[in-house]
C-alpha cells in the first residue's frame, strides 16, 4: 500500500530549536524560491487564498452597509495579522516540494491530521484575539478624537479625515498603534507556523523561536516585515484581488525564510501510514464486539 506523506512531525522536544544568523541576500533567494513554488501550483494556491480577498471584500460592503465607515482601513490592515493563518496549507504544498512530493489541493489540507494541530490552533486563535484588540483600539482612537456620532458616507468620513486636526492626529496615532500590532503579530508567528507544520515543538516553544530569530536579526527581519506590509498593501489597492497572488508568494516565501532562520531537526521524520481497514462488527455481538477483533 502507498504511504501517505501527511505532518506527522517527531515527538515534542525538550530543546528550543536553534536558529541562524540571516543577511539580506536571503530574503532575495526566499522570494524567488517563493515565486517558483507559485509559479509550479498556482491554481491550488489561488484557490486556497481566494478567501482571504473575500473576507476582505465582505469586511467592506459590511462596514458601507452598516455605516461603520471609521473601521474599514483598521478592518483592511487588520488582515495582516491573521495573513499567517491563511498561509499554513502553503507551508505545507512547499515542504512537499521541497521533498520531490506530489503536491496537490488535498495536501493543503493535511493539517488537520497533525500532531502539531492544536498549538496551530491555538497560535491561530491567538492571531484572531490580536486582530480583535486592535479593531477595540481603533474604535477607540476614533471616537477619543471625533466622539460618538455617526458618518453617514463614505466621502464625509474621507472629509473628516484629511481635513480636520482630530482627523491628522487620528491618522497618526492609528498608524503608530497599528504598527506595534502587526509588528506583535508578525514577531509571533514568522516562523512558529511553519516550525509547526514541521515539527511538532509545541505552542510555546514555537513562539519563543519565532521571538529568537527576530531579536538574532532584527535589521534583515524589519526589512522583511516592511516589504510584506508594502507587498499587502498594492496588492489590496484593486479591491483586494491582487491578495489572491501576492498572499501564497509571501506564504511560500516564508516557508523558505523558515528553513534558512531553523536549523533543521537531525532527528528522522516518521511516515504516516493510513489507519488500516478494521473490519465489521454487528450490533448482535455488542459488547463483546469492543474487546474482540473485527470480522473481515
Amino acid at each position: 500500500m502507498t504511504q501517505m506523506d501527511i505532518i506527522l512531525p517527531t515527538q515534542p522536544v525538550a530543546a528550543l530549536p536553534a536558529v541562524r544568523k540571516l543577511h539580506f541576500s536571503d530574503l532575495g533567494d526566499v522570494l524567488r524560491k517563493g515565486w517558483q513554488d507559485f509559479l509550479a501550483m498556482p491554481t491550488h494556491v489561488i484557490f486556497l487564498c481566494a478567501i482571504y480577498p473575500l473576507m476582505g471584500l465582505l469586511a467592506f460592503a459590511a462596514t458601507t452597509h452598516y455605516d461603520l465607515f471609521a473601521l474599514l482601513y483598521p478592518l483592511a490592515t487588520g488582515f495582516a495579522l491573521v495573513g499567517p493563518i491563511a498561509a499554513i496549507g502553503l507551508y505545507e504544498i512547499s515542504r512537499r516540494r521541497e521533498l520531490g512530493r506530489e503536491t496537490s489541493l488535498v495536501h493543503a489540507f493535511d493539517v488537520i491530521r497533525s500532531p502539531s494541530l492544536v498549538p496551530i490552533v491555538a497560535l491561530g486563535l491567538s492571531l484572531v484575539v490580536l486582530f480583535g484588540f486592535w479593531i477595540a483600539a481603533a474604535q477607540a482612537i476614533y471616537t477619543a478624537n471625533f466622539g460618538y456620532l455617526p458618518v453617514t458616507s463614505l466621502p464625509a468620513f474621507m472629509d473628516q479625515v484629511l481635513t480636520t486636526p482630530g482627523g491628522y492626529n487620528l491618522i497618526v496615532v492609528g498608524n503608530a498603534v497599528g504598527f506595534l500590532f502587526a509588528l506583535v503579530a508578525a514577531s509571533l508567528s514568522v516562523v512558529s507556523f511553519p516550525l509547526l507544520v514541521d515539527r511538532n515543538v509545541g505552542y510555546w516553544a514555537a513562539v519563543v523561536t519565532s521571538l529568537r530569530v527576530v531579536l538574532k536579526n532584527p535589521l534583515v527581519m524589519a526589512a522583511w516585515f516592511l516589504f510584506v506590509a508594502i507587498a499587502l498593501l498594492i496588492g489590496s489597492i484593486p479591491m483586494l484581488v491582487g491578495l489572491a497572488i501576492v498572499v501564497p508568494v509571501l506564504g511560500h516565501a516564508t516557508w523558505h525564510l523558515y528553513r534558512k532562520a531553523v536549523e533543521p531537526d537531525a532527528g528522522a521524520r516518521p511516515e504516516y501510514h493510513p489507519p488500516q481497514h478494521r473490519g465489521k462488527h454487528y450490533a448482535a455481538e455488542f459488547p463483546a464486539s469492543l474487546f474482540s477483533r473485527a470480522r473481515d
